[in-house]
């Protein structure tokens, strides 16, 4: 929903029309704008509906407001009169809904508590997610400043940005290394370091422009990896 819902609202104000990474629908003109909004939609009932039935089968009303939230920000990062993600806030709200509330909500609908240990896979998971945001932001700089996206790259600039980037993988992975002092298997998790540190190599030796489409992938897979393994450490707890 997130991704039909930015595809339409970036493509109608003409900011995908000169892109560098994968086919947007609308600005590429592979999709009537129409279409797109309504998948985004779609895709957003289909969301609220799953979120009802967990919510009711967990017994946690409280967490439809969340949902309801979700949605919201899936909507405004691109969409209404004024976007946040063209003020430099899309890491933000990120690392919130697809880290912390993605994370720490799945934990309170099995355990309806909060622990340490949730929070800090919630940091970890966030990272990774808001370091994928970084990439996405980073090889769209130089399109980004002339369509005049203000996102956090075009703000910070190249250097800020590679670093923020490193910073946030390298954080993650660290989080395994405090998991270990009251879950030691969760040192399974510095199996996706290889991947992550590979893609923080390139970020750091200058990649640009469609050389930043690796790490995207990269990034993506070292998110995957380590949630994984985070949760098997875990579960042999």
């Amino acid at each position: 929903g997130v991704n039909y819902a930015n595809d339409y609202s970036d493509g109608i104000r003409g900011t995908d029309e000169v892109r560098v990474g994968p086919v947007r629908l609308v600005g590429q003109r592979l999709a009537q704008p129409r279409q797109v909004k309504l998948m985004a939609f779609a895709c957003f009932a289909l969301a609220g509906l799953a979120g009802l039935l967990l919510c009711l089968l967990a017994q946690t009303p409280q967490l439809l407001w969340v949902g309801a939230l979700a949605i919201l920000a899936a909507w405004f990062y691109t969409g209404g009169k004024r976007p946040y993600g063209y003020r430099g806030l899309g890491e933000v709200f990120v690392f919130v809904f697809f880290g912390l509330v993605a994370t720490l909500g799945t934990l309170y609908t099995q355990a309806h508590t909060l622990t340490v240990l949730g929070a800090l896979g919630a940091y970890g998971v966030g990272a990774l997610a808001t370091a994928l945001m970084v990439t996405n932001n980073l090889r769209d700089l130089p399109s980004d400043q002339v369509s005049g996206k203000r996102t956090l790259a075009v703000k910070w600039g190249d250097r800020k940005t590679r670093s923020f980037y490193v910073l946030l993988v390298l954080s993650a992975l660290f989080t395994a290394l405090l998991f270990a002092v009251d879950a030691p298997w969760s040192l399974l998790a510095l199996l996706a370091a290889p991947v992550g540190l590979q893609q923080v190599t390139r970020v750091a030796r200058g990649a640009a422009g469609r050389d930043l489409l690796p790490v995207l992938a990269g990034t993506g897979l070292t998110q995957l990896l380590y949630a994984v393994l985070l949760s098997a450490g875990l579960m042999l707890a």
